[in-house]
């Protein structure tokens, strides 16, 4: 089942649903049937621990460590 991102007209929300072919969506939120399907997003090269260390990376170079446990921060 693909995973689709959709924009709800009815309550202005966006959400993302697994859905069947030949299925017709409805909002989670309202229930409304008018829906916008959205342009899905690519997901970037990488494994999850490499994005995290580079995130954590620029963060503590720009002086945020609210992410980081107490003894990452002494390093």
């Amino acid at each position: 089942m693909p995973l689709y991102s959709y924009h709800c007209a009815k309550c202005d929300k966006d959400f993302e649903l697994l859905v069947q072919s030949g299925d017709t969506p409805l909002c989670p939120t309202c229930g409304g049937n008018k829906l916008d399907r959205l342009m899905s997003r690519v997901a970037a090269p990488g494994t999850s621990r490499d994005l995290a260390r580079a995130a954590r990376a620029q963060a503590g170079s720009e002086g945020h460590l609210s992410n980081f446990s107490r003894s990452e921060r002494r390093r």
